[in-house]
């Protein structure tokens, strides 16, 4: 009876990993093998590497390229300022996990609504400039800053900072904050010497799932920062819906790839083997 659960569980799980794989195939694999090829074709479909070093050697495209690392920098730098003592704070809580619920809730609505939301506050006749006008004051240019995007693009990223950090705090033994506090460490020293290395998987996680998206941008960029902001999204938006260049919009998606390669090596929670 054991060995018939077992011949079964072991073909569901075969089953299972067969549909992952093709679902990998069609909807990963390819498209990734794809842009590629089409990265590595002129107009003519002919093969060549000048897309790539029309990109390296343009100071535009360098120009946007440092753009969008730098905005995605502190998009995720802005995010990790809130997101950590918001975590923290959560953790404290008595109803931890509906308070979470609240946080990842607007993660449910649709990213375009959330950023009509925002012109709606920050538009020239919004609810910001609106309240400011009643109080006596001028309206302000509130939407197409730079501010304004990363103050958009900070809000959406949030949630998904927020809960990696959650998570690997809630796994710290409490034991070890007693533990610290014991041996005569104050909250301050606690916080830096145990519950931040601690934590830390939980950071390169929100690291990751912040500046890796921040890094593509488009639709925020179009619609808060307007032309004030441009970064390598926007590029390829322009490329394949405006100007019909696929294969220099390819090149510019597989650098992108690139980069978020790098940057997931760079941010990896490296285990340590063995046992000491």
């Amino acid at each position: 009876m054991a060995l018939s659960f077992k011949k079964q569980k072991q073909g569901f799980t075969s089953a299972y990993m067969g549909i992952y794989g093709l679902w990998l195939l069609g909807f990963v694999v390819l498209p990734l093998l794809l842009l590629l090829v089409e990265s590595l074709q002129d107009q003519n479909h002919h093969f060549t590497l000048a897309n790539y070093q029309a990109f390296f050697t343009s100071g535009s495209y360098l120009a946007m390229t440092f753009n969008s690392i730098w905005y995605a920098f502190l998009i995720t730098v802005i995010t990790l300022v809130f997101a950590y003592p918001t975590a923290y704070f959560l953790t404290t809580l008595k109803n931890k996990q509906f308070w979470l619920l609240l946080v990842i809730l607007p993660t449910w609505i649709n990213l375009l609504l959330k950023t009509y939301a925002f012109i709606g506050l920050l538009g020239q006749g919004g609810l910001v400039n609106s309240t400011l006008t009643a109080v006596g004051l001028h309206p302000m240019q509130l939407l197409f800053t730079d501010w304004s995007f990363l103050l958009v693009a900070a809000y959406v990223e949030l949630p998904f900072m927020i809960l990696p950090i959650f998570n690997a705090l809630s796994d710290i033994d409490p034991l070890l904050t007693a533990a610290s506090r014991d041996l005569g460490a104050n909250s301050w020293q606690t916080l830096k010497k145990v519950i931040w290395p601690l934590s830390m998987p939980g950071v390169k996680a929100g690291i990751q799932a912040v500046f890796i998206p921040s890094l593509s941008l488009f639709m925020i960029t179009r619609l808060i920062g307007g032309n004030r902001v441009i970064t390598l999204g926007t590029a390829i938006e322009e490329h394949f819906l405006v100007t019909q260049n696929w294969a220099f919009g390819s090149t510019i998606g597989v650098i992108l790839i690139v980069a978020m390669v790098i940057t997931m090596l760079l941010t990896q929670d490296k285990q340590k083997g063995g046992r000491s």
